[in-house]
């Protein structure tokens, strides 16, 4: 059995540049239009809030159950490139034809494709910079992906809101549609040749006339520290994906007038501070380890939850909000390369990108409903000190059962008679 990763080169300058642009137009379209559909349905079609909700969550449900098929499905495709041209093409139809069919039903169909779709990019452009640069520049390389990515956000939110204030709530879609398709192009430009397809999947335990033969999906997930990082990001998102609603409602409850001013700058500013984060995460992750640059990102949640409850003056909300920057920044960055990391070697670096996805999506989801029954219940103090007592037991999950990963390639495989592998 032979660990085959395949050679180092030095990449393109021309992909490179093309793979900044590529996160910079992907930072909105691969969510879709997010929140702007459900402004566009109830100003312009006057939909009532449980169609609206049900649409919402139907993209939602798309996504959870698409994402680790999509991890899997970008393993074992050679032609990435192809893939994301696909993946934003459709997503940019989609995208219109909600505009052109306002129904019930054809906005349900747009929003599994939308779904699904997203479910691609993710896990598409993680392997396109890991066979581009290679596992031991993958961190800075993530770093400053997520540095484009973030940028993008905030000009497209705010090209976004012009668009819709001055053309209508229906041109935000095609606005979309239109970055969809420059971000379909963008793509082309990053050389086929420099993205090796051994390194995009993680390499591989052995190469054979018959193709890749990789770890088997069973024995993956029957690594320990695998599994507990799931879990751990279970938690993380568990803790952190209600925070930031609970802030607006209380925003709203208590500031109606400015409630969307208010939001919008939440927004904005976690944006704008996880730009400088995802560059230093990236840097440190790759000098220091990722551990302590990751704890920091875990230890900074339940301090956040518990800041909170604090006060409710909407400069000071505004001003937690901003630790979000730093969790949400190193996260997105770490995460990835923990991933790369843990898998190195077994050929399902996208698979099994796509189930921590999965874990991300089922910890999120989880973490609006129960908080929202208790914030009703008990009220907004303690549903934000039921949060933070979460992101705490998520960063005791890391600090004890992760171990560094920086360097990781010690996946203790059995004898070559008892190791369960696939061609992919």
């Amino acid at each position: 059995m032979s660990l085959n990763i395949g050679e180092q080169k030095q990449p393109n300058r021309q992909s490179l540049y093309a793979l900044d642009c590529l996160n910079f137009f992907l930072a909105d379209v691969r969510g879709g239009v997010g929140p702007f559909l459900v402004t566009y349905l109830l100003a312009v079609h006057h939909w009532n809030p449980a169609e609206i909700g049900l649409v919402m969550s139907v993209m939602g449900i798309a996504n959870l159950l698409a994402d680790t098929p999509c991890g899997a499905l970008v393993d074992s495709v050679k032609k990435k490139r192809l893939l994301m041209v696909a993946a934003a093409l459709l997503m940019g139809v989609s995208c219109t034809f909600i505009t052109i069919f306002p129904t019930f039903y054809c906005i349900s169909a747009a929003q599994i494709v939308n779904g699904v779709v997203s479910a691609l990019f993710a896990p598409a452009v993680a392997a396109i910079t890991l066979g581009i640069v290679g596992q031991q520049m993958l961190a800075i390389r993530i770093g400053r992906n997520e540095v484009f990515n973030h940028a993008g956000n905030v000009a497209t939110a705010l090209l976004a809101g012009m668009v819709g204030y001055l053309l209508g709530q229906e041109w935000i879609f095609y606005l979309v549609a239109i970055i969809a398709g420059v971000s379909a192009v963008t793509v082309l430009f990053i050389r086929n040749d420099d993205i090796d397809y051994l390194r995009s999947r993680g390499g591989a335990l052995k190469i054979t006339p018959d193709g890749v033969v990789a770890l088997s999906i069973k024995a993956l997930f029957a690594d320990r520290k695998i599994l507990i990082f799931a879990v751990a990001v279970t938690l993380f998102h568990f803790a952190n994906a209600a925070m930031l609603p609970l802030a607006g409602q209380l925003l709203t409850r208590d500031h109606e007038i400015f409630a969307s001013l208010n939001m919008s700058a939440c927004i904005v500013a976690a944006q704008l501070i996880m730009i400088p984060v995802a560059f230093l995460s990236g840097k440190w992750g790759n000098k220091w380890g990722r551990k302590p640059v990751f704890l920091i990102g875990f230890a900074i949640l339940p301090i956040r939850g518990f800041l909170y409850i604090l006060s409710d003056n909407p400069f000071y909300i505004v001003c937690v909000q901003l630790l979000d920057g730093i969790g949400a920044g190193i996260f997105g960055v770490l995460s990835v390369v923990v991933v790369a990391d843990l898998t190195q070697g077994t050929g399902r670096y996208n698979l099994v990108l796509g189930a921590i996805a999965t874990a991300h999506s089922i910890g999120a989801s989880l973490s609006n409903v129960v908080s929202g029954y208790i914030v009703n219940a008990w009220g907004f103090n303690t549903g934000f000190l039921f949060l933070a007592s979460v992101a705490a037991a998520a960063f005791v999950v890391y600090y004890l059962f992760v171990p560094e990963t920086k360097g990781f390639c010690d996946f203790q495989l059995p004898s070559a008679p008892q190791v369960f592998l696939e061609k992919g």
